[in-house]
């Protein structure tokens, strides 16, 4: 199972980059509450932002003409996502200063895969910590900086192909 775990993005790059991960076959979207996330989910606002992220993933699976819809979880905090890193066979902390390239890295046999995108100020220096401790890889796209709404999409890539997906 692939999983993208998405930091929560200002405007309209939340439900865009749902709309791409899910065109991409992501099988789980996963909204974080980053600490340098600009946006929070509080309350009523909350509960319309996800069900927006939840009709982009439900749109987009019909134009992708997928026969499932991508789960999209209610937001998680950094305890909560260091607990589902700990879990994963693999789990990826995107991070432009990795010194790893996403595209070399063995990848896991079977088991679920997480991919963790961070907020446009990144992820902080203690999340960081407490998401390698827990497991996770700090691993880099490449040389570009990708916009958090289309970090996921070229991540899931990545992984599915190489999982044979997209061949």
């Amino acid at each position: 199972m692939l999983t993208v775990v998405q930091a929560l993005p200002k405007g309209e790059h939340g439900p865009l980059a749902v709309d791409l991960m899910t065109e991409g076959g992501v099988d789980v979207i996963v909204p974080w509450a980053a600490q340098r996330c600009v946006t929070r989910w509080q309350g009523e606002r909350g509960d319309r932002a996800l069900a927006r992220w939840r009709a982009a993933a439900r749109e987009a699976a019909k134009q992708a003409r997928r026969s499932w819809l991508p789960e999209v979880t209610g937001p998680v905090t950094t305890a909560e996502l260091v607990r589902r890193a700990g879990r994963a066979s693999l789990a990826v902390l995107l991070d432009p200063a990795g010194p790893v390239l996403l595209s070399e890295l063995e990848l896991p046999g079977s088991g679920d895969i997480v991919v963790i995108v961070g907020p446009e100020g990144g992820v902080s220096p203690a999340e960081t910590a407490e998401l390698t401790q827990a497991g996770a890889v700090r691993a880099r796209l490449g040389p570009a900086m990708l916009r958090t709404s289309s970090a996921g999409l070229v991540a899931a890539t990545i992984v599915a192909s190489r999982c044979g997906r997209w061949a």
